[in-house]
């Protein structure tokens, strides 16, 4: 967490902790190791995992055994398997499993899908630990820690479906549980815990709680579960999501839509000094970076520097803010043609021409130099560049480092339940949007200068889900839960299935593969169909 806020000591590095999986034990085999814990230090690794790769910054330790920690980031696996798998985005590096990630065709041995699987079963042990050691010392961070086990179960069942399952610790070998099962826990853990969390309250980095999980932060987590509650169970729960989605709608938590200079509301939403003005008051879980004492190569730097190359230059000569420009991460072409419908796309455009053109303030597209198409997968320059994650100060300020950025990462934002309302509504509604949810969907654009919608089908909402989220980790599950992701869906992308026009792959692959190496370890675990 950021030093100024919140201290986060060196911690655990005595516990001899491991990231077995099969077991979720994290108890020494040194009957020596010094097992006292410190509930502070141990409530805030529950955090900083999801925002660290281990306890020594960027090129520190990782918490996982045996994998690097940019192949464990949360953040970078959670993007790289939401957007790279779909519509919105390719990676030209070499590194193995992206080019399975571009083209659909991912196993159970899959680098960065076992290093998300691991990360976030580290942090399943992690909160339980912390509960088995510490429940009972403080009972707002108890329902705290409790929101971000739910949190992490969550990622876990809805990439994996059926997946190991514990809720303390022990020796034994996890058992697994089937997918509503584990919805099922969610479900209760955050009905229960949201009661002692604190109260909802928007708060910048200045205010006491910034980067902690309040009761908005669950309601988001209940929409979010209940409007794929369908894909999950089989039984489909729009009411709740609808009602859990306005509770964060009419709470504190707002839509930024304050400007400064040149840089539009949404812009600032991405921003290096992002949780110092109006943009935080969206946050309703910011992950904290701050480039001299929470450095990662997994967090916001990713998404900052796999985006940009050194031929990009928002503000005079000046690039991103940062010196790290990696060329990785572009844009599909069907992802621009969402702002672009009549294929009227800007050739040789900065980001400022093409918000511009688009008549949208999250078109944030550079094609100067650029092919539209991705003839060359390996190639960055093929596929329009996006300038949506910078390092800049809206105010004007200078970041405190050159190379790892200060943005934020806004984990979960209010824009969220406002998409999660009007297609909740929607769909009770025979698939076009009511009065309200219409209002909700239009918050959205207006905050984007976007022109107002007249009337919204489902397929309207699902292009506005990646118009206003893309690249943050949401596409696979938004495209798998409108039936435009596995199985024969009538739904294309450019090398989709891994050909240049677009092929449908297995509906198996809607669900990711155990890890290998967990299968080998735990005889209680059955590989998911398809693999």
């Amino acid at each position: 967490m950021k030093a100024k806020h919140i201290i986060l000591p060196a911690v655990l590095a005595v516990f001899g902790l491991t990231s077995c999986v099969n077991d979720l034990d994290v108890t020494p085999i040194d009957p020596s190791t010094n097992m006292e814990v410190d509930p502070n230090a141990l409530f805030n690794k529950c955090y900083a995992t999801m925002a660290l790769a281990g306890n020594g910054g960027a090129d520190g330790d990782c918490d996982i055994d045996g994998l690097d920690g940019g192949f464990t980031g949360f953040v970078r696996q959670i993007v790289n398997s939401q957007t790279l798998t779909t519509d919105e985005a390719m990676c030209c590096w070499g590194d193995e499993g992206i080019s399975t990630f571009n083209f659909n065709n991912w196993g159970a041995s899959h680098p960065m899908l076992n290093g998300l699987y691991y990360r976030l079963y580290f942090g399943v042990t992690m909160t339980n630990y912390y509960l088995s050691e510490c429940g009972g010392v403080d009972a707002t961070k108890t329902a705290e820690v409790r929101f971000l086990r739910a949190l992490h179960y969550y990622y876990l069942m809805d990439g994996w479906g059926n997946v190991p399952f514990l809720t303390e610790m022990s020796s034994e070998k996890a058992p697994q549980g089937t997918r509503e099962q584990v919805f099922n826990f969610i479900e209760s853990e955050l009905l229960d815990c949201v009661n002692d969390m604190s109260e909802a309250k928007a708060k910048k980095s200045t205010d006491s709680g910034y980067g902690r999980a309040d009761k908005a932060a669950a309601w988001l987590l209940l929409s979010r579960l209940y409007l794929n509650s369908e894909v999950y169970t089989g039984k489909a729960q729009y009411e709740k999501a609808a009602e859990y989605a306005k509770k964060v709608m009419d709470s504190s938590y707002k839509l930024n839509t304050t400007k400064m200079g040149q840089w539009s509301a949404y812009q600032m939403l991405f921003m290096g000094d992002n949780g110092e003005t109006d943009a935080a008051y969206e946050a309703v879980l910011p992950l904290l970076q701050d480039g001299i004492t929470t450095t990662s190569w997994g967090t916001s730097l990713f998404l900052i520097a796999s985006t940009f190359k050194d031929d990009m230059k928002l503000v005079g000569e000046d690039s991103n803010n940062t010196t790290q420009n990696w060329g990785g991460n572009r844009c599909r072409p069907d992802l621009v043609l969402k702002f672009f419908p009549n294929n009227n796309v800007p050739k040789s455009a900065t980001s400022w021409e093409m918000v511009s053109a688009a008549g949208d303030d999250r078109a944030l597209f550079w094609s100067k130099d650029r092919k539209f198409d991705v003839e060359d997968p390996s190639d960055f320059t093929n596929g329009l560049s996006t300038t949506k994650f910078t390092n800049f100060y809206a105010t004007g300020g200078k970041a405190h480092d050159v190379k790892f950025p200060d943005t934020d990462w806004f984990f979960m934002r209010a824009a969220e339940a406002y998409l999660n309302y009007a297609e909740a509504k929607a769909r009770m509604n025979n698939g076009t949007a009511d009065a309200d949810g219409l209002a909700a969907l239009n918050a959205i654009r207006t905050r984007a200068n976007a022109q107002p919608l007249q009337a919204a089908s489902l397929d309207v909402i699902c292009d506005e889900w990646t118009r206003e989220f893309y690249f943050e980790g949401y596409r696979r599950t938004v495209l798998i839960r409108f039936g435009k992701f596995g199985g024969n869906t009538g739904y294309t992308w450019q090398w989709k299935g891994g050909t240049i026009t677009g092929a449908n792959f297995a509906e198996s692959l809607n669900v990711f593969a155990i890890p290998e190496t967990d299968l080998n370890a735990n005889p209680n675990l059955k590989q998911n169909p398809g693999y």
